[in-house]
């Protein structure tokens, strides 16, 4: 190989070094920061860019996207004496890149840092129950706290979150037993609310029910107070037409009065009926029924004459079970049998006082028997 070829392949190679020095090619969403002489002349944008070689060199380069820092738990003193493990999550956005570069050494560490400390301060002027329960209220006092410190530093928080507050293992256990005897205490008020209720509910139907059963008794009573009302008037309207029918069978046959003394006799045995009857007593009258039915001369006391003359039929009045009310029928078979009674006196102008060979209806108070006739 002669020289001239050996010089060649070096200018080659020199050539492809300084266009390595000149073009610079920065990623999308990243700045490069160029100095000259180890001083800040420019930034790079993303994209294709040429550099003066050997003398400006890419010093840094700085990611533009947001990113998510996450700290490991930091111990944190409450207001009333109580440890409590804190971790945090950051996200931040590098909006200066000189600034980022230049302002501050590695600010990753620096918001590690400044957010332990800021939530220290926060986190100390609250109690524990006020830190487990205002997450967002220490959320908005860190991301502006850092806010204001990381302006400066071409740095934009944009959110600040807190992952975990772990409290000492004891005051967890405190705080199960206090939980665990808060829901009891929830559940035994709701099982007393509920017999309350079941108790309130069971005396109102027991009310309802008495006052039903009462309500349906009354009713029952007023129903049967009037069927029996009904029953007694509709048996009274029946006596009073059968007394009626009875009373113009009579008129309509014209007994004699040897058929009276017949059916006189023939009542006579069902006096000495029953085991119990050892010893009965003989009407006086029994001689005057034999008189009547051996012969018509005689006549027994208190059967009326035959009286010539046509019979006139006893008015039966309105029958039962007709429009007329109960009060308008009983009244009405009051009527008809006064009338017959008035009838049947009219027709027998002996009756009612005594004729000879009458016994008068008294009895001897120490014999027991019939008196004997005067």
């Amino acid at each position: 190989m002669t020289v001239v070829g050996v010089l060649l392949i070096l200018l080659l190679l020199l050539v492809v070094v300084v266009l390595g020095r000149t073009v610079r090619i920065v990623p999308q969403a990243r700045a490069g920061i160029v100095e000259r002489f180890g001083k800040y002349r420019t930034t790079l944008p993303a994209g294709l860019n040429i550099v003066v070689p050997f003398i400006d060199r890419v010093r840094y380069m700085i990611d533009l996207r947001e990113q998510v820092v996450s700290f490991p738990p930091q111990p944190v003193i409450t207001q009333d004496n109580l440890v409590v493990s804190i971790d945090t999550v950051i996200y931040f956005q590098v909006t200066d890149a000189v600034s980022a570069t230049y302002e501050i050494a590695n600010y990753i560490q620096a918001v590690e840092q400044l957010t332990m400390t800021t939530l220290r301060n926060i986190v100390g002027g609250m109690d524990l129950e006020q830190t487990l329960t205002s997450r967002e209220e220490i959320n908005t006092g860190l991301r502006t706290v850092l806010d204001e410190a990381t302006g400066k530093w071409g740095i934009r928080v944009n959110r600040v979150e807190i992952k975990g507050i772990d409290p000492p293992p004891s005051i967890k256990d405190a705080m199960e037993k206090q939980m665990r005897a808060d829901r009891d205490k929830r559940a035994m008020v709701l099982s007393a609310e509920g017999q309350r209720q079941s108790a309130i509910l069971t005396a109102e139907g027991n009310k309802q029910s008495a006052i039903l059963n009462a309500q349906g008794e009354r009713e029952a009573a007023i129903l049967r107070a009037e069927a029996e009302r009904q029953s007694r008037i509709l048996r009274a309207q029946g006596e009073g037409q059968a007394i009626q029918t009875v009373f113009q069978a009579i008129h309509d046959g014209q007994p004699d009065q040897s058929l009276l003394a017949y059916q006189y006799l023939q009542m006579l045995p069902k006096i000495a009926e029953g085991d119990a009857n050892k010893v009965w007593i003989v009407p006086s009258e029994i001689g005057r029924a034999l008189e009547g039915l051996g012969s018509s001369i005689g006549q027994i006391p208190g059967i009326p004459k035959d009286t010539p003359g046509p019979k006139r039929r006893v008015d039966m009045g309105e029958p039962v079970g007709s429009a007329f009310s109960a009060e308008d029928l009983q009244a009405s078979a009051d009527a008809a049998v006064q009338e017959a009674i008035a009838e049947a006196e009219s027709a027998d102008p002996t009756r009612g006082a005594p004729g000879p060979g009458d016994i008068e209806p008294t009895t001897d108070g120490d014999s027991g028997g019939p008196l004997p006739p005067r």
